[in-house]
């Protein structure tokens, strides 16, 4: 079984409490991610970058993510990823041919309140990856999988659709 990329870029996958600041804000460690993968029989490695929520994600992170993505030996990587801009990100990175399989995942309640929706997607992401006939860009967000353009957020309904 070929090795799976694992890139956190932060987002609400990736929050916890911080009882100082009163907020949730992104552990940059990734914890959520490491416990999750870690319990499937899939060979991975987990890098951490950004450490950002999507909405505060700008075109130089994204730029960085590209060269990752384009540079590494890892031709199946997984991108967790904030829920707001994914679809951006997504469009960023299809934009440039590149012979991977790349999948973009997050989740919209931290893995630290309600660890169901970010298990459930970024599980979903590991198994679908193995079935990917083609390179290209995809999402994987509650129980939908796609390529990037069939998949996005509806967020008047706060979920993902199909976009037809």
């Amino acid at each position: 079984m070929q090795k799976t990329l694992i890139i956190s870029t932060g987002g609400t996958f990736n929050k916890i409490y911080d009882p100082i600041k009163g907020d949730l804000v992104i552990d940059e460690t990734s914890a959520a991610v490491r416990e999750i993968a870690s319990k499937w029989l899939c060979s991975f490695e987990l890098m951490n970058i950004i450490g950002k929520d999507s909405l505060a994600m700008t075109n130089q992170d994204r730029l960085e993510l590209l060269s990752i993505a384009t540079r590494t030996e890892y031709e199946k990587i997984i991108i967790i990823h904030g829920t707001d801009t994914m679809h951006l990100t997504a469009e960023y990175l299809a934009d440039v041919e590149m012979e991977k399989k790349i999948i973009l995942t997050g989740a919209m309640v931290p893995f630290s309140v309600d660890p169901v929706e970010a298990t459930a997607n970024l599980c979903s992401a590991l198994g679908y990856m193995q079935l990917l006939p083609a390179n290209g860009v995809y999402t994987v967000m509650n129980g939908l999988f796609g390529s990037h353009e069939e998949i996005m957020k509806e967020k008047s309904e706060g979920k993902f659709v199909f976009n037809v």
